[in-house]
């Protein structure tokens, strides 16, 4: 559902040149007269391939680290909850991130200029590109990045779900499925409690999110030495294109795929722990 959102944003952020005059609703329309309706889901092959994994560890490793720092910290820990969160998106951005780069490269060329699909990419990358080396170009502002982002959303939702459920109204949660004596979030309730914490979240991190997209592209940009690190691809994009059309470029459509997305995240990942009754092993989750 998102992945035609999710394209755009890849051409809107990475300035390319076919498109870099458009706006959102502009890009959509003119990415299908150019390219036809199919044009909206290049990239989405790698996507869906990393997808699964990047879910699965994600939310795995934010129960085991959760575990590990509140037995730091205390149960009711602030701290504990941020840390936990920055830590599942760091692990599962480090597995995934090949998959990012090539995802990301199949999506911003438009008559397939460079690749002709994800194992001609990999090919590329791997012997072109240094290897392994290759398929890191950008982590280290996505790493950066993903510190707040992963963490302002899980905390935001754990903090969120928390105060709900014990202090707000009873119609915004209802009896737990495997526990009736404890209380969870609605259906509704954690739509929308998700999609405020992936708003907040993709809202502080987005400029180091653009930084990511113009390394991980590489030598399809114009003068690719230029971007020698984050910091220099920050302060390039802010000179020539400012701070809401270049810092910012691409945020209004990354709202409208990014909320969603966030928001049934978390929402099925409850349901999952209701349903195969983890809540009750899990107090204070």
């Amino acid at each position: 559902m998102i992945a035609p959102l999710d394209r755009v944003k890849i051409l809107l952020q990475a300035q390319n040149e076919h498109y870099r005059h458009l706006s959102v609703t502009s890009a959509v329309t003119a990415v299908v007269k150019k390219e036809g309706f199919l044009g909206l889901y290049k990239g989405n092959g790698a996507m869906m391939i990393r997808i699964f994994p990047y879910g699965a560890i994600q939310f795995v490793s934010f129960e085991q680290y959760k575990k590990i720092t509140q037995s730091w910290l205390g149960q009711d820990s602030h701290i504990a909850r941020l840390i936990a969160g920055s830590g599942a998106g760091v692990t599962a951005v480090l597995v995934t991130y090949p998959l990012d780069v090539i995802r990301a490269r199949l999506a911003f060329q438009v008559h397939g200029e460079h690749y002709s699909g994800i194992i001609h990419t990999f090919h590329s990358i791997w012997h072109q590109e240094g290897k392994m080396k290759g398929f890191y170009r950008g982590f280290i502002p996505t790493f950066i990045g993903m510190i707040p982002y992963a963490g302002i959303a899980f905390y935001t939702y754990e903090t969120a779900k928390r105060f709900i459920v014990e202090q707000g109204p009873r119609f915004l949660s209802k009896p737990s499925p495997s526990q009736p004596d404890e209380r969870v979030l609605s259906t509704a309730c954690n739509l929308v409690v998700g999609g405020v914490a992936g708003a907040l979240a993709q809202t502080i991190s987005y400029p180091l999110d653009v930084a990511r997209r113009k390394m991980q592209l590489g030598h399809m940009l114009a003068n690719p030495h230029q971007f020698g690190s984050w910091l220099q691809v920050l302060l390039i994009v802010y000179q020539r294109h400012g701070f809401k059309k270049g810092l910012y470029r691409g945020l209004s459509i990354n709202y409208l795929r990014a909320i969603p997305s966030v928001s049934v995240s978390f929402t099925v990942y409850e349901f999952m722990k209701q349903l195969l009754n983890i809540q009750s092993k899990q107090k204070g989750s």
